[in-house]
């Protein structure tokens, strides 16, 4: 039985603290070593088996024009702001000057010539996209090959050689381009800090207690330094995305505490009732530490489910995210214990930290009450029992509300638009934005997103005239830049510029009318064939892939959490309820993204500079950890009040004891990851402000509208529904894995009526009247 092993390993890690805390010191300095030995760094490939744009990438690979590999461009102006590259001769020598080192630099196969192309004559240059009509901007373009044979040192390579000719030529340099995009370091270490100190302070308000506070986030730090090393080796054998870590980083400090705040509060509950720390700690572990396993056992196969949308960044990027999940499960249930019996019985003592810590604890300001109750977290705070007694004397009014509240925040998902945002979304003070600035002013906006067309006339003469003719006349094509043929497989790439932005929604309309009327149209029906690739195009075909794959995906998870919940409670009624709750808690959370990110509602207290849209994947990654996450309040919560319902047999005294006892636990928890997810919104990244924000939103309307209205209201209106299940589907069922005590005891009194309580069978083991 799982209570029994967490029994024992809880036990035997508080008895023999220091030798599972060595344990751990050793598995995270062999996890850093084995990183710095054998680790690689995160990379980005947003493409994906069976797209039309990974056709495009093998055609072009097949002709071997090195337009496959990575870009990067190099945008410049003259610092005189009188001086242009067609008049300045000075000017263009820097040019010149750039261009040449430029091309010099490990792994580059060749950058264009705007200073050529300048003395070539000036409108041959503006055609090709290399120097601004006003002769002001002009832009290198950087070739390098394919990803696999770069690696970071490329792109600091190229950001040092910037830094270098900042300082010797009279020109403002700035870069950008998908070498960036691939090997620049995720934001999220500033973030992780904030994310930490927020967690400490809202422990001590809650706990009282130094000690109490420090022990939740040591525990953590343990688990992110192994789980993030672990990843850093993995992104050695195979291509981790560059979001990762910082999700990683993310989920990681927020479930990581939250685990050890539910195994430390019921700890300190039995070092109240009198046990040893020892014992207590393994109690602790047994009651509180399978909920832990379920939820994180929850999250992780949720994020691992990713897989199906069969887009291989996502999927290593979930397992990236689970190992790290995995690593805090383990830590709550060994490494906690290990702590708490080091710990003893310091954590007894509330401490004193005056009336707001009182006040948190009591759930009155300035209320004293016994340490024995503060320290045990025993007794219900009078303020919690009296709002849910509230809410459950009015179960209609608060169900129908906050249902309603939920929908209406919900409303906005139906205009949900995924896509990626580009460089024009960083902040100023990133060189990539600058960068996309200058290339919008002088050649205008799709010149950021260029499209590659790669074309196999299969021995037709005339199907790239026709083609190119074809593109050219589009709306959404600003210009074509010259055919480019391999004369060795007769394939032909032709570079386009969009009229609109890569982000713009008329940017994959132009794509899709490119696909389904412009090229088919140009080559008939004869064997030539053609595809639309280039990163816009890519990253277009991978948000598509993902919005068919999403329903599919988000009935797989409510159907497994379904009968996980249905096998620990033994009902129904309480699983479908929390599906369809989770349910509506996330699609809020998506409302209120779509609303700040598209919408701009609020954007400029997170710091978004512009409107962009929701990234492709981040709707199916938010769903499989909130759903997960969503899980450790709705077992801890359910646990509770299930234990009080065998207990007294009364719905009503089961949902006003066990929801209050639970109250503050939840609440705390929750504070912590809302601080923790809320530090990471406001980083540089689009993407991680998306998951930030996300993530704390949904969260916060799951703690407190979801668990303290709608769970107590919904409970109350089905009464003792809520235990129900048929008999038939009882004997077939195997027995669940969460019980309501969780030291593998019976409870110790039966309902008051004497009925056999659904869901439950006469004990062989224990005394008469009790039930296992």
């Amino acid at each position: 039985m799982l209570s029994k092993a967490l029994l024992r390993l809880g036990a035997s890690a508080a008895r023999h603290p220091w030798r599972v805390i060595a344990a751990w010191l050793i598995a995270a300095t062999l996890a850093v070593l084995a990183a710095v030995a054998f680790g690689g760094r995160t990379a980005d490939s947003m493409t994906a088996p069976g797209l039309d744009s990974r056709r495009a990438a093998e055609l072009i690979e097949r002709a071997g024009t090195g337009q496959e590999g990575m870009t990067a461009q190099v945008v410049v102006t003259p610092l005189d702001d009188a001086a242009t590259f067609s008049d300045d001769d000075g000017a263009r020598t820097a040019l010149t000057r750039l261009q040449t080192e430029v091309r010099r630099l490990p792994h580059v196969l060749g950058t264009s010539d705007p200073a050529g192309a300048l003395g070539a004559g000036g409108d041959t240059a503006v055609r090709g996209g290399l120097v601004s009509a006003d002769g002001r901007i002009a832009v290198v373009r950087v070739q390098y090959p394919d990803q696999s044979r770069l690696s970071a040192e490329d792109l600091d390579a190229l950001v040092g050689l910037g830094d270098r000719l900042r300082a010797e030529l009279p020109l403002r340099i700035e870069m950008g381009g998908n070498l960036f995009y691939a090997f620049s370091d995720p934001d999220g270490g500033a973030s992780e800090l904030i994310g930490l100190l927020a967690a400490a302070a809202i422990l001590f308000l809650a706990f009282g207690s130094l000690v109490a506070a420090a022990l939740p986030i040591g525990m953590a730090v343990f688990g992110l330094t192994i789980g993030v090393a672990t990843m850093t080796v993995l992104a050695g054998v195979t291509e981790v995305p560059t979001f990762a870590p910082v999700l990683g980083s993310m989920v990681g400090l927020g479930v990581g505490i939250d685990y050890a705040l539910f195994v430390l509060a019921r700890h300190r509950e039995y070092l109240a009732r009198g046990l040893d720390p020892h014992e207590a700690a393994g109690r602790a572990v047994a009651t509180a530490g399978r909920p832990v396993v379920f939820a994180g056992g929850v999250v992780v196969v949720s994020i691992l489910g990713l897989a199906v949308a069969n887009v291989p960044f996502m999927t290593v990027g979930g397992l990236a995210v689970s190992i790290v999940v995995l690593t805090m499960v383990l830590a709550s249930v060994t490494l906690l214990p290990a702590f708490l019996g080091a710990a003893g019985p310091l954590l007894a003592r509330a401490g004193r930290i005056g009336r707001i810590g009182r006040a948190l604890q009591t759930g009155k300001p300035g209320r004293l009450v016994r340490r024995r109750d503060t320290a045990a977290g025993s007794a219900p705070a009078a303020g919690w029992r009296r709002w849910i007694g509230h809410v459950s004397r009015h179960p209609v009014l608060y169900a129908i509300g906050a249902a309603g509240l939920l929908l209406t925040a919900t409303l906005p998902v139906l205009g949900l638009r995924v896509g990626l945002p580009d460089d024009g979304s960083l902040p100023p003070s990133r060189t990539e934005r600058r960068a996309y600035d200058l290339v919008a002013e002088g050649f205008g906006p799709g010149t950021n997103g260029p499209l590659v067309i790669a074309a196999d006339p299969a021995g037709d003469p005339g199907v790239l005239d026709r083609l190119v003719g074809a593109v050219a006349a589009d709306p959404g094509i600003a210009s074509v830049a010259p055919t480019h043929i391999d004369r060795a497989t007769g394939i032909a790439t032709l570079v386009v510029f969009p009229t609109t932005s890569p982000q713009d929604k008329a940017t994959a309309g132009t794509i899709a009318r490119l696909r389904t009327d412009v090229l088919p149209t140009a080559i008939g029906h004869g064997p030539a064939r053609a595809h639309v690739g280039g990163a816009a195009a890519s990253l277009s075909d991978v948000g598509q892939r993902t919005s068919q794959r999403l329903p599919v995906f988000v009935a797989a998870v409510l159907a497994m959490s379904f009968l996980l919940l249905m096998l620990v409670f033994r009902s129904i009624l309480v699983p479908l309820k929390a599906v369809l709750l989770n349910l509506l808690s996330i699609g809020a959370a998506y409302g209120i993204m779509v609303a700040v990110f598209q919408w701009g509602w609020g954007g400029a207290l997170i710091g978004l500079e512009a409107t962009v849209p929701i990234v492709s994947f981040i709707p199916m990654f938010l769903f499989a950890i909130l759903f997960g996450l969503s899980m450790d309040y709705e077992v801890f919560l359910l646990s509770r009040v299930r234990e009080e319902y065998l207990r007294t047999g009364d719905n009503g005294t089961a949902i006003v004891e066990g929801v209050s006892r639970t109250a503050r636990i939840i609440t705390s928890a929750a504070l912590i990851m809302v601080a923790v997810f809320l530090s990471f919104a406001v980083a540089d990244d689009p993407s991680t402000k998306m998951f930030g924000l996300g993530l704390a939103t949904a969260i916060f309307i799951d703690a407190t509208v979801v668990r303290m209205v709608l769970v107590p209201a919904t409970m109350t209106l089905l009464g003792r529904a809520n235990w129900w299940l048929p008999k038939w589907l009882d004997r077939i069922l195997p027995r669940g894995p969460v019980g309501t005590d969780g030291t593998g005891y019976a409870p110790s009194a039966r309902p008051p009526s004497g009925r056999r309580v659904p869901g439950r069978r006469p004990s062989r083991t224990c005394r008469p009247g009790s039930y296992e």
